[in-house]
């Protein structure tokens, strides 16, 4: 694709822009920067990309890899807000995935540890973490601002912490976890995976692009998982004090329950 081709496809941003404009949605303004960061950043991440393929260096690749959580670190703590410590929380949590995820799959021989690869999948991973990590925290946070009473009087009774929570936790993570599951099951029938399409329109043979996309698809469900359960649990145990009482959302702007 050209640069020309890519500025005549812009007429599939006129299109909303118009819509926008005539059922005045008040989207205009956010359909134009969506278009121009989207139209620069993928621009300077292609040289950046470039310049990492052709160097061939595992250090170059890192830092990639690095600056890819930190913007998705960066872009969930805003919805954390109210829960104490939750920078440290995701950061761990994409780490711990990002290291598992791709630790098995070169250990395993499933790819080849080069940046063509590792850095591509990786971006997916991240990305879905932060996708299922951002869909958890606005659950939970609903879930615990609903139930509150509910928490405070099992703790009246004695109940821990854990107990107290367990509901709420559990229906967040879940929650979280349906749209993954449930896309799933229709892959291939409903629509072409973006990964599989990619490599399809690229030249690859359909087989083979079938495989990377079974793969993208198994990282995506363990990602889900393991995101939503990481957070979690890392999360609830700071919406209580040392005297094991409900302190909730409030307690990091400094108000009291």
């Amino acid at each position: 694709m050209t640069f020309i081709e890519l500025m005549t496809s812009l007429i599939f941003v006129a299109i909303p822009l118009g819509l926008a404009l005539f059922l005045k949605l008040g989207l205009e303004r956010d359909i134009l920067i969506a278009t121009v960061r989207s139209i620069v950043q993928l621009l300077i991440i292609g040289y950046i990309l470039t310049f990492v393929f052709e160097s061939d260096s595992p250090v170059f690749m890192l830092l990639m890899i690095l600056l890819m959580i930190g913007a998705a670190t960066q872009n969930i703590i805003k919805k954390g807000d109210g829960i104490p410590g939750i920078t440290w929380m995701i950061l761990l949590t994409l780490v711990t995935v990002e290291t598992l995820t791709m630790g098995l799959m070169l250990g395993l021989g499933i790819i080849p540890f080069e940046p063509e690869k590792v850095i591509p999948i990786s971006g997916m991973v991240i990305g879905n973490c932060m996708v299922l990590s951002l869909l958890f925290l606005n659950k939970f946070k609903d879930e615990v601002e609903r139930s509150d009473e509910v928490i405070e009087l099992i703790l009246s009774f004695g109940g821990t912490p854990k107990a107290a929570i367990e509901r709420s936790l559990k229906s967040a993570i879940r929650t979280s976890m349906i749209p993954t599951v449930e896309a799933q099951k229709t892959m291939g029938l409903v629509q072409l995976p973006g990964m599989m399409s990619g490599l399809i329109i690229g030249g690859a043979d359909p087989m083979e692009a079938v495989l990377y996309q079974l793969l993208i698809l198994f990282l995506i469900l363990t990602t889900a998982s393991i995101s939503a359960v990481m957070v979690g649990y890392l999360a609830y145990p700071r919406l209580f004090n040392q005297k094991l009482q409900f302190v909730g959302l409030t307690y990091r702007k400094g108000k009291t329950t």
